[in-house]
């Protein structure tokens, strides 16, 4: 009997609006929220698959619970300075909704900085300007500052800090790691082009609030070039950002016109604060764009885009105009998202979708690649996952696909290449050298594989597929004990393991110790009783001892979970012809060939029980 083969690796005066503002802006917090709502991260990798998306995946929850949370506690923060006085309970209750958000996703804290901000620049009213001369004057500022606001930002500070000391004693101390494909502008040696290129990536969010026609599950990986030389023509969109913003800033700061002053103030904090940690300015972060960061900024960005629109309509000349281009606008926000939405449906639209917004990151075609993959189309996946390791040299994932790939169309020596180039540019890829090791088995380089599996198991301590394929080797080289062990490891670290119960059962049952291997059989069945395979094995190790009626009731039972199971017709076949019932053996002979008509030995086998059958037909008076 055949061993089984290799295993395969989130009342108070607040800015009034006009009626006609507050019309759009209700219509556009209300669809460009949804409309902003679009993407996320969706990354794989060989041995795992993470997935990161907003809208059309389950865990994209995270970020609108995030967001509920957040605008809870930011109206809950609001709500404490009803009716003239200021309440604590409220302050509490916006704390732990605060609390609830960073749960959620760790940007939720920053609605403490949106709280804090809308206390000191609407609240009290602070004048930016006039502090800010006040101070250069030397002048005493606290008179400004007598509303007990810095008891306010006091407790927040103190709830912050206590939530940052939850998060750090729950998620650990260190920092995650992060490699340069994730965001190569945080490892340029050069302080000016690292700080160049994060103004440039700030830009490329700000076009996409604005315009989110350029949509991408991930971002990284050579997506977007790296702005070297001041020459860039590049450049001119982060300048023409700051201009922007830096006139938004004035006007927020310096209006004399106290409404306008308001309104934009509350828009830009929306705006830039829940975007800081995204910012790559207090932390590292592991990624270029993350367009789900841009959820709680769309806020932001809606209020002031509606306060502009707005503004616009004082112009009764051209109003007519401006309604047939907000209309417009919307309705083109509309079909981008169905558009998004409906690319969201499957893997394989949402990756294809990213090949023309990102043409030269690996892991976009990597993804494809993996799709097609699956979907049993090798010839086209491995034309993708050539084209990640080009644009991508050092892409070990990709190499290691690649090398799977390569090695079920028996292109072995270019699959060794491949994965030997992987373990060598990351030696503690246990997945790769358990595939190495796979590919030098089947080019009979026995003692190279042994050393290959060896190196798995040693970086990945719980391996149970490679404890497996171990044993698989050591089963080919005669090496019966080291294999049983091999095989026991794998079923020690994984019970189910199906492949190394049964491959122990049928070692057991070719080298003649059928006591052991019934042992062993039973043992595997009551960790796994509805296993066939386990069963078919355990059946034939029964009738060789002449237990009979067991083996039928496990062939029986397997073929009710397996009714078209050749080998299993034709081997309770040969049951029923030790055990003298010809009839129906020769019925299960009959099935087994009509399933399979070129079974090794059955035809024999009812040649011979015909034969039996003529004779004892003959010699009956």
């Amino acid at each position: 009997m055949a061993l089984s083969d290799v295993y395969w690796d989130h009342q108070i005066p607040l800015p009034k609006l006009a009626p006609a503002q507050a019309k759009v802006t209700v219509a556009l917090v209300a669809l460009l929220c949804f409309i902003n709502s679009y993407d996320g991260e969706f990354v794989f990798d060989d041995s795992e698959a993470i997935v990161n998306n907003k809208v059309a995946g389950i865990v994209g929850r995270a970020d609108l619970l995030c967001a509920l949370f957040f605008q809870l506690s930011f109206l809950t923060y609001c709500k404490a300075f009803n009716r003239g006085r200021f309440s604590v309970q409220w302050l509490v209750l916006s704390l732990l909704l605060c609390a609830a958000a960073m749960l959620c996703k760790e940007q939720g804290i920053t609605v403490l900085g949106v709280n804090a901000a809308f206390d000191i620049l609407l609240i009290c009213n602070v004048n930016v300007y006039e502090l800010s001369q006040k101070l250069l004057l030397r002048k005493n500022p606290l008179d400004m500052l007598r509303t007990g606001l810095l008891t306010r930002l006091a407790l927040m500070g103190l709830g912050g800090l206590l939530m940052l000391y939850a998060r750090w004693r729950i998620m650990g101390t260190g920092p995650p790691a992060f490699t340069e494909v994730d965001n190569p502008a945080s490892f340029a040696e050069n302080i000016f082009l690292r700080i160049v290129n994060y103004n440039y990536y700030y830009s490329l969010n700000a076009w996409l609030l604005l315009c989110p026609w350029w949509l991408c599950f991930d971002w990284s990986m050579g997506c977007v070039p790296l702005i070297k030389s001041a020459t860039d023509w590049r450049m001119a969109w982060l300048l023409l950002m700051w201009c922007i913003l830096i006139g938004l800033i004035s006007q927020a700061l310096f209006s004399q016109d106290s409404q306008r002053r308001r309104t934009l103030t509350l828009g830009l904090v929306l705006l830039v604060v829940p975007f800081l940690p995204a910012s790559n300015i207090f932390f590292r972060v592991g990624f270029v764009i993350a367009e789900r960061v841009l959820y709680l900024s769309s806020a932001g960005y809606c209020l002031l885009l509606a306060y502009s629109l707005g503004h616009c309509c004082c112009w009764t000349k051209y109003r007519k105009l401006l309604c047939m281009s907000v209309l417009a606008l919307l309705c083109v926000y509309v079909a981008r998202c169905a558009l998004r939405s409906h690319q969201w449906r499957t893997e394989q639209s949402l990756f294809t979708s990213a090949l023309s917004v990102c043409p030269l990151n690996a892991k976009v075609h990597y993804n494809v690649g993996k799709n097609l993959a699956d979907r049993g189309n090798s010839t086209a996946a491995i034309t993708y996952y050539r084209e990640a390791v080009r644009l991508h040299p050092t892409y070990v994932h990709a190499m290691n696909n690649l090398g799977n790939i390569l090695k079920e169309r028996n292109e072995l020596i270019e699959a060794e290449q491949l994965l030997s180039k992987a373990v060598s540019i990351q030696p503690d890829f246990a997945a790769a050298w358990m595939n190495l090791g796979i590919v030098q088995n089947s080019l009979q380089k026995f003692e190279e594989a042994e050393q290959s599996y060896w190196n798995a198991i040693r970086f990945r301590k719980k391996y149970p597929d490679c404890y497996y394929n171990l044993g698989r080797l050591y089963a080919d080289q005669n090496r019966h004990v080291d294999a049983l062990n091999a095989w026991r490891n794998a079923t020690v670290l994984k019970p189910d393991h199906s492949l190394a119960w049964n491959n122990m059962v049928i070692l057991l049952d070719n080298t003649g110790n059928l006591g052991q291997a019934e042992l062993i059989g039973r043992e595997a069945l009551k960790l796994l009783p509805n296993d066939h395979t386990i069963m078919f094995s355990l059946a034939n190790v029964l009738g060789k001892l002449q237990k009979y009626k067991e083996s039928e009731g496990f062939f029986l039972h397997a073929l009710r979970i397996n009714p078209n199971a050749a080998s299993c017709h034709g081997n309770l076949a040969v049951l029923y012809h030790r055990w003298g019932k010809l009839e129906l053996a020769k019925k299960h002979y009959e099935l087994s060939l009509k399933l399979d008509p070129e079974a090794p030995g059955t035809r024999d086998n009812y040649n011979m029980l015909r034969r039996k059958l003529d004779q004892l037909k003959h010699s009956t008076p």
